[in-house]
């Protein structure tokens, strides 16, 4: 799926009226949508009482053609709609919908809502829809905080998006209702997909209601998926042995830190590498063995500090198709020296994480002789391009664009962006992973799966992303947000990957 901003839905939408489906007949699709939706969450639908807050433009229109399909299928005993503007001021469809709404038999039609309507049990949100331009403002604004606060125990269904919401960002002003489920339709638009606006939808559906993907193809934004990487994930060939599924090289793990070593290590080798060797300091060396026996390891000389030293890794370098650099490295400018080379003059496919990153913070972009794929948090986003993060989508393209690699930015809705100004935004994780070592875990996976594809390390990228925050998921639902701790990542890697079939 593609994420699109308001003016993008609306030209898609004039493209596809143009092309010769009606806007109403679009209003009409979408109020089916969001019908069917009512009846999988509310049924039974006949047993509710249903109260429609509907605007005046084309979200009251969808409102107000809800309410017909409502009261025509259903007959509800208790079914009312709460009009923001005076009959006169709809124009177009959602005067026609208004119009078809009457000619049906219904007049249960209101400037306020009537005592008897007090005690609803599904509200659906028509007010205000992707048009908004700042925030909500006269009886509209009056009418959110009613269906927000005034109903604690109805079930709220949002039509595109929460009244008031800011459709183009993560971040909205006020007022903003908040919903139990979300139908959007075409496509998520850039609140649906960012935080904190993405935790107010509730469970979000996207409705089809008539636009042809042609019209989406250009969009350079897309939601993360099994669909983008499927084919990364099917079964093997009966004849393939560990050589066949690539050698990743782990270069990570001070004398203080061999965990973050040997966790990156064990990702690569769980997401399915054939073959991992961890380098770490020498002293770190029994420790990641003796937690990993599946691990090749190669001692390399430290410094006084316990970090490891710039020395020549041509020969550890030789035959492997994947280094993963930078977990648990140190900072030591020895370290930081042999990084920026490493960067520098490797030809194979590198993952950047933690101290690798550290290491090219607030210096010139060295330029790299292979592909590179950089993992920041935020914080080493910030140290990497000299500010704070403000805006995720378009700080992750433009770094990706200037530097050349394919970067992932991590947080609450992790985005990656590629070298051409492609980005995609994962919808899986969970608070549960703000974890130590959760980080190293997404950096083996990514080695791993892009051993197996060295020439498809963007779909790598994106799967393992989206596999990581969703064994987090199912970490966090059966133990619980607080107990869960990096490694349970992997022993959830296995229902994840079947999650990702499903």
């Amino acid at each position: 799926m593609k994420i699109l901003t308001a003016a993008e839905m609306r030209e898609v939408d004039r493209r596809t009226i143009e092309a010769g489906i009606p806007g109403l007949i679009l209003m009409e699709n979408a109020a089916h949508r969001v019908v069917e939706v009512l009846e999988r969450e509310c049924a039974p639908l006949r047993e509710q009482r249903v109260l429609i807050f509907c605007g005046k433009g084309n979200n009251g229109g969808d409102g107000l053609a809800i309410a017909r399909l409502l009261h025509v299928r259903y007959r509800l005993a208790s079914l009312d709609v709460i009009l923001a503007a005076q009959p006169a001021e709809l124009s177009g469809d959602a005067a026609a919908n208004l119009q078809m709404l009457r000619a049906s038999g219904f007049e249960a039609i209101h400037d306020h809502v009537p005592d008897e309507a007090r005690g609803a049990t599904l509200i659906v949100d028509a007010l205000l829809g992707t048009g908004i331009s700042g925030d909500a403002r006269g009886r509209a604004a009056e009418l959110i905080i009613e269906l927000s606060f005034a109903f604690p125990g109805a079930k709220i269904c949002a039509v595109d998006l929460p009244s008031g919401m800011a459709s183009d960002s993560g971040n909205s002003g006020t007022p903003v209702a908040r919903a139990h489920f979300t139908v959007t339709f075409t496509a998520p638009k850039l609140c649906h997909a960012l935080p904190p606006n993405c935790d107010r939808l509730g469970q979000l559906t996207v409705g089809r209601i008539g636009s042809p993907d042609s019209l989406l193809e250009d969009i350079p934004r897309n939601w993360n998926s099994p669909s983008q990487f499927a084919e990364l994930l099917e079964p093997r060939a009966a004849a393939g042995h560990k050589g066949t599924y690539g050698h990743v090289l782990v270069i990570a793990g001070a004398r203080n830190k061999p965990g973050a070593a040997a966790m990156s290590g064990i990702a690569a080798l769980r997401s399915g590498a054939g073959l991992v060797t961890v380098a770490s300091a020498a002293s770190a060396i029994t420790a990641i063995a003796a937690r990993t026996p599946e691990l090749m390891t190669v001692p390399l000389r430290e410094t006084e500090s316990g970090a490891i030293a710039d020395q020549d890794l041509s020969e550890i370098l030789q035959g492997k198709t994947v280094v993963a650099l930078g977990p648990g490295l140190g900072t030591d400018p020895e370290t930081v020296a042999l990084v920026r080379r490493l960067v520098a003059d490797t030809p194979q496919l590198m993952i950047l994480d933690a101290d690798a990153l550290n290491a090219l913070a607030g210096v010139e972009w060295p330029g790299a002789a292979g592909p590179r794929i950089l993992t920041p948090h935020p914080g080493e986003m910030q140290r990497l391009q000299g500010r704070k993060v403000e805006d995720r989508i378009t700080d992750a393209r433009d770094l990706a664009r200037f530097w050349g690699v394919t970067l992932l930015l991590k947080g609450q809705r992790t985005v990656i962006a590629t070298p051409d100004g492609h980005i995609w935004v994962n919808p899986t994780g969970t608070p549960a992973m703000a974890t130590a070592g959760s980080g190293d875990i997404l950096t083996g996976l990514i080695s791993g799966l892009a051993a197996q594809f060295p020439a498809r390390a963007n779909e790598a990228t994106l799967a393992a992303a989206w596999l990581h925050g969703k064994a987090g998921e199912l970490a966090a639902a059966e133990l619980g947000e607080l107990p869960v701790i990096a490694t349970d990542l992997l022993k959830y890697l296995p229902p994840a990957l079947r999650a990702a079939h499903a």
